[in-house]
């Protein structure tokens, strides 16, 4: 699985105050009677710092709706779970898998029947989670 790394950018929308807003049948800002804007940032990282956007190569993940092309965020300050979709890093290679641990126990899990699961010994040095995923962004 390979992935094109892109460090953080601080992306924000706003709409200007004096733009007329056309209203949406179903769909409320909130305050109608003023612009609204929507910083990506708030809404989607909790650790700004430590946040990447890494585009997904693979259908490894396509079971968790992680699609081939789709942007994942990952935040690195995460402790890695069991159950979580990870970025790991296995003899220098970038995977994204679901996170399993039990006991003395490690798997990467794929979302496909296509792939295997892959077993790690927890005292390979070639084996680290570079972080954990937090969102996926595609395209409709």
């Amino acid at each position: 699985m390979d992935f094109d790394t892109i460090r953080m950018a601080r992306v924000g929308s706003t709409t200007p105050k004096t733009s007329r807003q056309t209203p949406v049948p179903g769909f409320s800002t909130g305050d109608d009677s003023s612009a609204c804007s929507l910083d990506l940032n708030e809404e989607l990282l909790t650790n700004p710092a430590a946040s990447f956007f890494l585009r997904v190569r693979g259908e490894a993940m396509i079971g968790a709706g992680i699609f081939d092309g789709d942007l994942v965020i990952v935040d690195r300050s995460l402790k890695p779970q069991s159950g979580k979709v990870v970025i790991a890093v296995l003899h220098g290679e970038m995977l994204i898998r679901r996170f399993e641990k039990s006991f003395h126990k490690m798997r990467l899990l794929p979302e496909t029947n296509r792939l295997a699961p892959i077993d790690i010994d927890p005292t390979n040095e070639a084996f680290s989670i570079w972080g954990v995923v937090t969102c996926v962004i595609h395209r409709l």
